[in-house]
């Protein structure tokens, strides 16, 4: 049977096709591209990425974490201290006033004539004085010559006298009368924050009694909060060892926690509730803690001693328990048991399977295993 020249050419066209495509792989290879296989091998070389902390041997302070209530570290009520109409407002509500600002104007007129009038009893007892003060010189004389009785003489002294006490009278009125005008002035008596007017201009005040704002001094400024009282022994015996810090975080806040101290404990324990309330007192000049606010409350309570402890975050679980990835000296990673203690904040204390001074991995640890080589993109 003869084969058909058609078939030859198509077989002939085929292997071309097939060599073609050969050669086209070979340079492709051969232009510097590795295979799927040699990639995998050299990142396995390079090391995988992590983030590492180098475990610390010392002194790690427990700490009690609560829930507390930023509250103003003074509270006023302004209130008039004469009875008058209100004249002016002086401050814009919510707004920042300095020990001394101005608040709040009372109509003056009323008592500035009281003071006139104060002023004017004095320089007639004043003249009454001069007068006295003159028959009596006069009535000396007249008696060392023999001329009056003592008994005038007597009563012209006595006259002086009076006239004397009279004067020490009128100026202390004009004293009151200036000090009841000068209350007419409202200011602050501390650097603090106004609330909403309480009372507006044309109103007329009550001495003692009418509110005209509240102010209330925010920097410094405390937080309170509760503890359970089976934790005031240890508060009590950290704050023997000088000023125990206290630490807030608000939420929501980005500025990182605000440092402060503690200032001040309750002197009994609420028997409803099995707590007892104490204070800390923070800086607030960057107003981050408003009075009402809620924020979460750090405490130390218990000092312990050359213990070696980790960020928590270097800590993995498995079903054999607690390990960590610790860096040798090579490079390479060594999967650690370990058993862990107390937490405090981001830290976690080991109490075994681990030295002071060791590396551990604290990010990356999911393409990790026992051996792999790691490359320490920070440390």
């Amino acid at each position: 049977m003869q084969r058909s020249p058609g078939k030859k050419l198509v077989l002939v066209v085929g292997l071309v096709v097939v060599a073609a495509v050969a050669a086209g792989i070979w340079r492709h290879e051969a232009g510097g591209k590795m295979p799927a296989t040699k990639s995998k091998q050299a990142q396995a070389q390079a090391g995988v990425p992590v983030t590492t902390a180098q475990a610390t041997r010392g002194e790690i302070d427990l700490s009690l974490k609560v829930i507390g209530r930023a509250e103003a570290y003074s509270t006023v009520n302004v209130r008039s201290r004469v009875n008058g109409q209100l004249e002016r407002l002086a401050f814009t509500p919510g707004s920042h006033v300095k020990k001394g600002d101005l608040l709040a104007q009372v109509d003056p007129r009323p008592l500035k004539a009281t003071l006139d009038a104060a002023k004017g009893t004095v320089a007639r007892d004043e003249a009454s004085l001069t007068k006295a003060e003159a028959d009596l010189q006069r009535y000396e004389n007249m008696l060392g010559k023999g001329f009056v009785s003592r008994a005038d003489y007597d009563l012209y002294k006595a006259n002086f006298g009076v006239a004397r006490a009279n004067i020490e009278s009128d100026r202390a009125a004009v004293r009151a009368a200036q000090v009841q005008l000068d209350f007419t002035t409202i200011v602050a008596p501390f650097d603090g924050i106004t609330g909403a007017p309480l009372a507006y201009p044309g109103a007329t005040l009550s001495a003692d009694t009418t509110d005209i704002v509240v102010l209330n001094e925010v920097d410094p400024i405390r937080v309170a909060f509760a503890i359970p009282e089976d934790s005031l022994a240890a508060v009590r015996t950290s704050a023997r060892r000088g000023t125990l810090p206290v630490e807030a975080h608000v939420p929501g806040d980005t500025g990182g926690p605000l440092q402060g101290e503690l200032e001040f404990i309750d002197n009994a324990v609420d028997v409803t509730t099995g707590t007892i309330v104490l204070k800390g007192r923070f800086v607030n000049a960057d107003g981050r803690l408003t009075p009402g606010q809620f924020a979460e409350v750090t405490l130390p309570t218990t000092r312990l001693a050359d213990v070696v402890s980790v960020p928590v975050v270097a800590l993995q679980s498995s079903t054999a328990g607690s390990f960590v990835f610790v860096v040798k000296a090579d490079n390479t990673v060594e999967q650690r048991t370990v058993t862990t203690g107390a937490t405090s904040g981001n830290r976690v204390v080991i109490d075994k399977g681990l030295q002071g001074g060791e590396r551990v991995v604290t990010e990356g640890q999911m393409l990790l295993v026992d051996g792999a080589r790691v490359r320490l993109d920070k440390a």
